[in-house]
């Protein structure tokens, strides 16, 4: 196993950490803890405060293992969906601040046999917690040719959806689709020319959101976000593709993920969180260059209102 160092670097570090506006007493939640490189950052400015952090994948408690301060860290074993019930167990109903890294961590990419990769031959499994039970396989072998160009349409913005949905259900008759080559050889020859690797990202992007539930997800933490968050709470959100910063920035601007703003009988705005950035904060041209990953890292600052 990947030590925590080599696990996944931390992307955008210092702008987390600005972004969160530690205070040494606060309390603070990681709901993406992976390697634990952002709660590490954390955790040393803390004096009398707390960190809590959630991780649904098995392997990062091992990573959870390291921080040896059982009285200001605290590791659940949870998916974020369920901050706010998590964070009442454990006697922090409210905090200062939270920190989402969305996405994939190198860790789980690397790791060939978890299915994420379109590097390696694998099963195509994708679950980010290995105990729960859909796969990619099964979306694969389960799904209607209308539900399969939906996933690919709209999680991975595919523009030959359709298509690859009949090759996927056409290819389903004579084989099992089991393993990551059995998925690319039925689509490569739908692949756009010397854009294959990126169309394959797409395909894989769109599975993976797919078995994870992870827009419904995404939506489900933030509106929990302000009943948790103290007065002038900090939420810093770090987003890999337009489909999750989208409904941030909905979310954030307008407290809600469709449609436009709510007023009150006297025109103000309703929403319960203020945006600090005008713009998404993006990794500098440094950062890109040592870590490729923060190349569409887009993070959002916001405070509760």
């Amino acid at each position: 196993m990947d030590s925590p160092s080599t696990y996944h670097v931390p992307v955008m570090l210092s702008e987390c950490l600005e972004g969160l506006q530690i205070q040494p007493d606060g309390i603070y939640v990681d709901v993406t803890f992976g390697g634990g490189g952002h709660s590490r950052a954390i955790l040393e400015r803390l004096t009398t405060g707390r960190l809590l952090v959630f991780d649904q994948d098995p392997d990062a408690v091992a990573n959870a293992l390291e921080f040896k301060d059982d009285e200001r860290f605290t590791f659940i074993p949870a998916n974020f969906r369920h901050l706010k019930r998590y964070l009442k167990l454990n006697k922090a109903p409210q905090v200062n601040g939270i920190l989402a890294d969305l996405g994939v961590s190198s860790h789980q990419i690397n790791t060939p046999e978890r299915g994420f990769s379109t590097r390696f031959d694998a099963d195509l499994d994708m679950r980010m917690n290995p105990n729960t039970e859909k796969t990619a396989r099964e979306v694969l072998k389960t799904r209607s040719a209308g539900e399969l160009q939906r996933i690919l349409g709209m999680y991975g913005e595919v523009t030959n959806a359709r298509t690859a949905a009949e090759a996927i259900i056409a290819a389903r008759y004579n084989s099992q689709i089991e393993t990551v080559n059995d998925l690319k050889s039925i689509l490569m020859r739908y692949a756009p020319k010397h854009r294959e690797n990126k169309y394959f990202a797409q395909v894989f992007q769109a599975l993976r959101i797919e078995v994870n539930d992870e827009l419904a997800v995404l939506e489900e933490f933030l509106t929990q976000v302000p009943e948790v968050l103290a007065p002038d709470g900090r939420l810093v959100v770090m987003s890999y593709h337009s489909l999750e910063d989208r409904l941030v920035k909905n979310y954030i601007q307008k407290g809600k993920f469709y449609g436009e703003v709510e007023k009150d009988f006297y025109g103000n705005e309703i929403k319960p969180l203020k945006s600090v950035t005008r713009k998404p904060i993006e990794a500098t041209a440094e950062e890109v260059a040592v870590n490729p990953r923060a190349r569409s890292a887009k993070l959002r600052v916001a405070t509760r209102a």
